[in-house]
């Protein structure tokens, strides 16, 4: 069996990648290492024998695919978050990860540990995939005689320390939760109230009985008021139609208002009163129907500019993103695979469905020639040397270049006719793809030396360096931020999670603060704290 893996590195990756698939999936305590298990798996295979590795190329080709996919999805939420908050978030997360590389370096001076391994132990202790990636890279320019070495000693130190990186930041919100006796409701219901997210999209249908909703078109008295809400159908007498910004009401009219709850009741007081009678289900002149978004010239422009009301007599009153439904406005930009809930005119509907391309088949579809551009640039870019002071020049590699040109072309969407995003799903693949062929990859090629550390009994010094650098980083991320900074517990445990840049501490602080908070405070820090960390390990080997 090991002469028939380590001939065919396609079965070795395949089965390193579904083993550790079904490892990551079990849960102790609540806690489970989810896609990180790949490389434990990986690190088992090469530990039996040292014939069990897989290609360079099966690494970097994952870690390129995994961070330009990130930096594609995280570009337009951290580009507007810098606007907002940016500073503070970006000092906070670059704040705490530089305290943790000055950490790692110590310890690393008082154990006498080589910069390779104390840049796997700040990787680790951040569980930082593309941190160790980048480590690795800058150990391709050492020479020959201790390339292996030093490779192996990075991953040792990342192996040991990754998973009380993971549950330092667990134990640290739990913890600190309890400290600063939070009530989680009460900040969800805060949260609410200051404007967050919409919940659940709802359909009332309302009688316009009030003088406040007549005289004025139904866009101005929308923005007058502050109404988060569409309408969609309106029905005046026996005649339906679709409400646009432009429609004025007149008594006696009833109208489909669509929005979060709160949102429509409020909508329905101004207007009127609510009525049982639903709209939607007079289907005989006005229509609704699901489409996807697959054709690019309709994407990454505000709705405005595609101006479907004055060509098809339609409205988009629904956009599904992934899991998430959104209720657009006349600034909302499609993007490629977006589902989105169309009311037109019956027999405008072929029509609209034509305009917005309504492809499954496309959706699943990349653009190779833009998606390949990106990569290409972010490779460029990954090679090319930064001075520093001192004369040591460092270079972003494959993990900071596709990195940084996945956000600036995430941000920009398309130049000219060039889409650079990719549809939803096809983003998700790609990027699981990726992170999986690089975790089996540095696994299976670190195995023999990660457990060769483990026998001589050296990952004492390593476990104690990581769990002081985890605890020392989370504690003060929260008494920072929740003290000194007046940030909400629910966006900085996200925070929190955007400085490990760790999924499972995501998912943790989603369940404990109750709200989306997390996700607002995970995308404000990720891509910052992955270029921090991966600056940083790269001068953690060079310097020690």
């Amino acid at each position: 069996m090991i002469r028939l893996l380590a001939d065919s590195p396609l079965l070795l990756l395949f089965l390193v990648s579904a083993v550790g698939f079904l490892v990551g999936r079990l849960r102790i305590g609540g806690f489970h290492l989810g896609v990180a298990a790949v490389l434990f798996v990986g690190l088992g295979a090469g530990a039996v024998d040292p014939a069990l590795q897989l290609p360079e190329f099966v690494p970097a080709f994952g870690l390129a695919l995994f961070v330009y996919t990130v930096g594609l999805s995280s570009g337009p939420g951290f580009f507007a978050s810098l606007r907002r908050r940016g500073l503070r978030d970006a000092g906070l997360a670059a704040g705490a990860l530089l305290v943790a590389a000055a950490l790692a370096a110590l310890a690393g001076r008082l154990a006498g540990l080589r910069g390779a391994v104390v840049a796997g132990i700040f990787a680790g202790a951040t569980t930082s995939t593309p941190a160790l990636a980048s480590a690795l890279e800058v150990i391709k320019s050492a020479p020959e005689a201790a390339r292996e070495a030093l490779s192996s000693g990075a991953v040792v130190g990342y192996s040991v320390t990754y998973p009380l990186g993971v549950l330092g930041a667990l134990g640290a919100i739990g913890l600190f939760q309890r400290l600063f006796r939070l009530d989680p409701d009460a900040e969800a219901q805060s949260r609410r109230g200051a404007g967050a997210a919409a919940p659940r999209l709802t359909n009332v249908t309302v009688r316009v009985t009030r003088d406040e909703a007549l005289g004025a078109p139904a866009g101005e008295i929308r923005q007058r008021h502050g109404l988060h809400v569409l309408f969609g159908r309106m029905r005046r007498g026996q005649q339906l139609a679709i409400a646009t910004d432009a429609t004025v009401f007149e008594r006696g009219d009833l109208v489909g208002v669509i929005g979060g709850e709160d949102d429509v009741s409020a909508a329905a007081l101004l207007l009127g009163e609510a009525t049982t009678e639903h709209l939607e289900f007079d289907r005989s002149l006005i229509d609704f129907r699901r489409m996807f978004v697959s054709r690019p010239g309709v994407t990454e422009r505000p709705l405005r500019a595609l101006r479907l009301p004055e060509r098809f007599g339609a409205i988009v009153t629904r956009v599904r993103r992934g899991d998430v439904e959104l209720l657009p406005d006349d600034k909302t930009e499609l993007e490629l695979g977006d589902l989105v809930r169309v009311v037109a005119p019956r027999e405008r509907m072929e029509a609209v469905a034509r305009y917005l391309g309504d492809s499954f088949k496309a959706i699943s579809e990349i653009d190779v020639i833009t998606f390949s551009l990106g990569i290409a640039v972010g490779l460029l870019i990954g090679a090319a040397p930064i001075p520093l002071p001192g004369g040591a020049p460092i270079k972003l590699g494959f993990a900071g270049g596709p990195l940084l040109a996945g956000l600036v072309l995430g941000r920009l969407g398309r130049t000219g006719p060039l889409v650079w995003t990719l549809p939803f799903s096809a983003n998700l693949t790609l990027r699981q793809l990726g992170v999986v062929m690089f975790l089996a990859g540095v696994g299976t090629r670190s195995g023999t030396s990660f457990a060769r550390t483990l026998q001589q009994g050296g990952a004492a010094a390593l476990i104690g360096s990581g769990a002081a650098i985890t605890a020392v980083v989370a504690a003060g991320t929260l008494i920072v931020g929740h003290r000194l900074l007046r940030i909400p517990m629910g966006a900085l445990t996200g925070m929190l999670a955007g400085i490990q840049t760790q999924p499972a501490v995501l998912a943790f602080s989603l369940e404990q603060a109750r709200s989306d908070a997390p996700n607002t405070g995970y995308a404000s820090v990720y891509p910052v704290a992955t270029l921090v960390k991966i600056i940083a390990a790269q001068l953690l080997v060079r310097l020690l």
